[in-house]
């Protein structure tokens, strides 16, 4: 008489048949690696900020930017993003900052890209600005902000 193990009946079943069944799997995405790149891009970038413009940081986290925003939007949409008639100019600063970072003129480099950067996403404030103001409304973080807003005394 054969019997059939717990193990052998779950990998009938169709499951993996050993411990881990019940575990979670690690699930990246591409948004989730595209988040990644994008949080890393920022971090080299102020990075080498502080390290009184690192071309080589600057450099790798424009790179990381824009390859986490490519992962994250898609390349078609990435592309039609950038070079839409009216922004072309904020585009054209942008990109032509990256390049003059890649060609070691890091403050240059980065002066043109925040000019870029604020041109192209210039719409996009005013939401950014409304989330930031609607967080006020959160109860914990208010009663956050008022305790800390008193326990500051100016002495």
């Amino acid at each position: 008489m054969v019997t059939l193990s717990d193990f052998q009946r779950k990998r009938a079943a169709g499951g993996r048949g050993d411990a881990r069944q019940g575990s979670p799997r690690l699930s990246l995405s591409s948004t989730g690696i595209g988040l990644g790149l994008v949080g890393f891009g920022v971090f080299f970038i102020l990075f080498g900020m502080l390290l009184y413009f690192d071309s080589v940081l600057l450099a790798f986290g424009n790179i990381l930017f824009l390859a986490g925003l490519i992962f994250i939007i898609g390349f078609r949409r990435t592309f039609t993003f950038f070079f839409q008639r009216q922004k072309l100019k904020g585009t054209s600063f942008f990109l032509g900052g990256v390049l003059i970072v890649l060609m070691r003129w890091p403050l240059l480099g980065m002066l043109l890209e925040a000019y870029g950067f604020v041109s192209l996403f210039r719409s996009f404030f005013p939401v950014a600005f409304g989330f930031l103001g609607s967080l006020g409304n959160i109860p914990v973080l208010t009663k956050l902000l008022q305790k800390l807003g008193e326990s500051s005394s100016m002495v």
